[in-house]
């Protein structure tokens, strides 16, 4: 049994997700449908881009991942789909696969240009119902990438400031992700502070660390950690990490060695 993937900012209020739900079933009754998240802020590529990245390991397979956070949608933006790994993706190509295709490895994709595989009627607003769930469902159901559209070689990519060591072993990086309790990732990967105590420099403020777990702290102190995501993370126990600091993703942040 096939699985499609969904990850929109349409929240659950709507009818929006059913409609695409429906639209998938109609044509692949065999296909398991997952929610990877609807809470995506609205028109949030780069939100939607790293929520992606988190859940594409963890999946069988050939799974089809569909995204739907089109702030582009009845624009000249291009839908597309490519495959990632053993896997596929299917969604508008402005960004939100950034991480799922990197840049410098070579990739199949397709422009959606066929509308043998979208739904006889095209709404300008709704991209994820009409074109998007129709071409995940011919996918499931073993319709070839390259039958879908014409082959391209340029899908948009958002630019991205890697992390980086400079000789006086200072780590700069920035804020990738803030998640729902308000903790904030960063790009820093967690290997570079192994061993080492750091000194932490966000928006003004010190943090040693890294701790271990949120626990090793006071509640409302502000800590750093290894992220489950193998990064480095600034949070407050029992608190919000963005509050606290005003910041969002985007800001810097760095990581200085402490004496031994």
């Amino acid at each position: 049994m096939p699985i499609i993937t969904l990850t929109t900012d349409f929240g659950l209020a709507d009818s929006y997700v059913a409609a695409m739900k429906g639209v998938i079933l109609g044509i692949a009754p065999q296909a398991v449908v997952i929610d990877i998240t609807h809470q995506i802020a609205p028109q949030n590529v780069r939100e939607a881009a790293y929520v992606l990245r988190t859940a594409l390991p963890y999946f069988p397979p050939a799974t089809i991942h569909v995204v739907v956070v089109d702030p582009g949608v009845g624009s000249a933006r291009r839908p597309i789909a490519a495959r990632a790994g053993e896997g596929f993706l299917v969604g508008p190509d402005n960004g939100v696969f950034t991480y799922a295709l990197p840049a410098g490895q070579p990739a199949a994709c397709v422009h959606l240009d066929k509308p043998d595989y979208w739904l006889a009627q095209i709404s300008r607003t709704f991209h994820g119902r009409d074109i998007f769930s129709p071409v995940a469902a011919h996918l499931a159901n073993g319709v070839p990438l390259q039958a879908l559209g014409s082959s391209i070689d340029d899908p948009v990519r958002f630019e991205m400031q890697p992390p980086r060591r400079e000789p006086d072993g200072s780590l700069h990086g920035q804020v990738i992700h803030v998640d729902r309790f308000g903790n904030l990732v960063s790009n820093l990967p967690g290997g570079w502070l192994a061993g080492r105590i750091w000194t932490v420099r966000i928006a003004g403020r010190q943090i040693i660390g890294p701790s271990l777990a949120y626990a090793e702290v006071a509640p409302g102190q502000l800590l750093t950690l290894v992220s489950s995501e193998a990064t480095l993370e600034v949070a407050v126990r029992d608190g919000s990490a963005t509050e606290r600091l005003g910041v969002a993703a985007g800001e810097p942040i760095e990581a200085w060695p402490r004496a031994m």
